[in-house]
């Protein structure tokens, strides 16, 4: 009986452990298949102990732990990304590491965003910093792409990130939705906004004053920004006087506003490119990742050239930000909407190929789309970077003019200008109510690469005037529409596609809801 009870004393033991696992291996299993990508999300719940043993009860839970699965891969993949820098064998690899060392260190603080129980968040805000920390990470490794280097240090960054963000977004989808009223403005934006964009002097409403003649506390746009308040908790307005800033300028901290004189009369202007050596990313005029950024009045301006290719002016991964009378003039890829929720009005966008690109939940309002005279005589206006079906971004173009540019307008007949093309195998553009003049192809729509994308895109054209408007002979592609429903037409209009109505009223910006 003794050796029996010896037994029992091994094998109860085991056996409790065998069904504790066996219970939490299948509930994980049950789970895991529910997402996009079950693999990476089964063997990384069953082989960390810290997620063992843990009964998953409900969807919230499972989302919480994908969550708290990518947050804890991501900071693996950011200390794995510090330590290649030692081995990039060029410049054009460091340029390209630089990039990825900044982007993961964002999409982890969109995870702690999402992830932290004192921050008061929407589903929605959850999906659109979901999409970003996503975006993010297809930015860095674009840049190896984009530099010819990709063949050494990015392999050795691969990981799971990717794949358990995607888990996230199917986990946490969400449906266009009307948004929250609160006294007719939206929930985010501060009331003092409004009165920010209606002032009649603007240099009585800025805490700073940037003049080149020395007249005010700093000569470059960089100084003043640098020396705005870190917290960002109160709206901080740099005054930038008339004239011409040949500078880079990277805005980090929230609720900076910078204010101009006017289009064509504060310029902030650059000239890096891809063809210059640096990465898309990289090459931005100015760059905003500060929450709530507002732009009035100011030329943001890339003199690289059309023959350098990629050549930014302006990049924003600014959530709720928000551009109004601006103008941005550049070639291949002058506006970089990276990321985040970003709305325009009464803006002036020149360029020629992609010029209006990059995957944040954007709306052009009342903007004019100025296509220039391109090298290759092929003009595309938009690239959207969807690569997830389930990120809540696009780019919608309404109520806004798209015509020649003055160097377009005498040869604007041996050239083809289209309205986009699919960067990603999501990409999503509409075009509604918006007068498109006769440079437009009569097909509308360019291919990226043979049939890719064809049938994922979301392509769509709503009541749209002018003499390329026609939708006659469009392409025949699965994903392309002639939307007919207003209701379909609502869900790209600025109340629903960035819940406008709940934070632009605070702007003061004008902006119209609906169609």
């Amino acid at each position: 009986m003794t050796g029996f009870r010896l037994l029992l004393t091994l094998f109860i033991p085991f056996l409790l452990f065998s069904f504790v696992y066996s219970y939490s291996y299948n509930d994980v299993k049950v789970w895991c298949n529910q997402t996009p990508n079950p693999q990476p999300c089964e063997y990384l719940l069953t082989n960390n102990p810290s997620y063992q043993y843990k009964p998953i009860k409900q969807k919230f839970d499972f989302f919480k732990l994908s969550l708290q699965l990518a947050q804890e891969r991501a900071l693996k993949g950011h200390a794995n990304t510090i330590s290649l820098g030692p081995k990039c064998r060029n410049s054009r690899e460091k340029v390209a590491w630089a990039d990825c060392v900044e982007l993961y260190d964002q999409t982890i603080r969109k995870l702690n965003e999402t992830l932290d129980s004192n921050t008061k968040f929407s589903q929605v805000d959850a999906q659109t910093w979901l999409s970003t920390a996503l975006t993010n990470l297809e930015t860095c490794k674009a840049g190896f792409y984009e530099l010819g280097v990709q063949d050494y240090v990015l392999p050795l960054m691969s990981n799971n990130v990717t794949k358990l963000l995607s888990n996230t977004l199917a986990l946490n989808k969400v449906q266009y939705q009307q948004p929250v009223y609160k006294d007719g403005f939206p929930t985010w934006v501060k009331p003092g906004d409004r009165k920010l964009l209606q002032a009649s002097s603007p240099a009585s409403r800025a805490n700073v004053v940037v003049a080149k003649d020395g007249s005010g506390r700093f000569t470059t746009v960089s100084a003043a920004v640098n020396a705005a308040p870190k917290s960002g908790s109160r709206r901080y307005v740099i005054y930038v006087k008339a004239g011409v800033y040949n500078e880079q300028v990277e805005i980090k901290a929230k609720n900076i506003m910078l204010l101009g004189d006017g289009i064509g009369k504060t310029i902030i202007t650059g000239s890096k490119s891809v063809g210059g050596g640096t990465t898309t990313f990289r090459s931005a005029t100015v760059a905003v990742v500060g929450e709530g950024f507002i732009a009035q009045g100011i030329t943001f301006r890339n003199t690289a050239g059309a023959k350098n290719h990629q050549a930014v002016a302006l990049r924003s991964g600014s959530d709720l930000s928000v551009f109004y009378k601006c103008s941005f003039e550049g070639y291949q890829d002058t506006l970089y909407v990276h990321s985040e929720r970003q709305f325009y009005r009464e803006c002036d966008i020149y360029g020629t190929v992609d010029f209006i690109f990059g995957n944040a939940a954007v709306v052009l309002q009342n903007c004019n789309i100025f296509a220039r005279n391109p090298p290759n005589k092929v003009n595309t206006i938009t690239a959207q970077g969807r690569t997830d079906p389930n990120q809540n971004t696009g780019i919608s173009i309404h109520n806004c003019r798209v015509t020649a540019a003055s160097d377009l307008r005498a040869v604007q007949s041996s050239v083809r200008t289209y309205l986009g093309r699919p960067w990603k195998q999501y990409s999503r553009t509409v075009f509604m109510k918006t007068y498109l003049d006769g440079l437009i192809n009569p097909s509308g729509w360019m291919e990226w690469s043979g049939n890719f994308a064809l049938n994922t895109l979301y392509y769509g054209e709503y009541m749209n005037t002018g003499p390329g408007s026609s939708t006659a002979r469009r392409v025949r592609w699965r994903g392309y529409r002639v939307i007919t429903s207003a209701s379909e037409a609502s869900k790209f209009s600025v109340a629903n596609f960035i819940a406008g109505n709940s934070w632009l009223p605070a702007t003061r910006v004008p902006f119209t809801p609906t169609l």
